[in-house]
């Protein structure tokens, strides 16, 4: 398996996104569980709206499939997704992958 860098970014429309918040996070939380999202988080408020996730998976096909149930995509709140294959050199999420 791989590690994946995906990236979301959101529509200018935060109403929306505050009302599908928690089913979005509900759904990132049982991949999590799965060992498949390892972490994710919006950017910062300063920042376009958007968010970065690092899953783990076997291509980035695949990682892009797991991503179009997310609630925040089937409403819209999501309006370009990015996923690229990452290679963490340092850190706890480098190697044993």
């Amino acid at each position: 398996m791989s590690i994946y860098a995906v990236t979301y970014d959101y529509s200018d429309d935060a109403a929306l996104r505050d009302e599908h918040r928690a089913s979005h996070r509900e759904y990132l939380a049982g991949l999590a569980e799965q060992g498949i999202v390892l972490v994710s988080g919006p950017w910062g408020p300063d920042d376009a709206p958007g968010a970065l996730l690092i899953f783990r998976g076997d291509s980035a096909d695949a990682v892009r499939e797991l991503t179009v149930d997310d609630p925040f995509r089937k409403v819209g709140a999501v309006t370009d997704v990015r996923v690229q294959e990452w290679i963490p050199v340092l850190g706890p999420l480098a190697g044993g992958f």
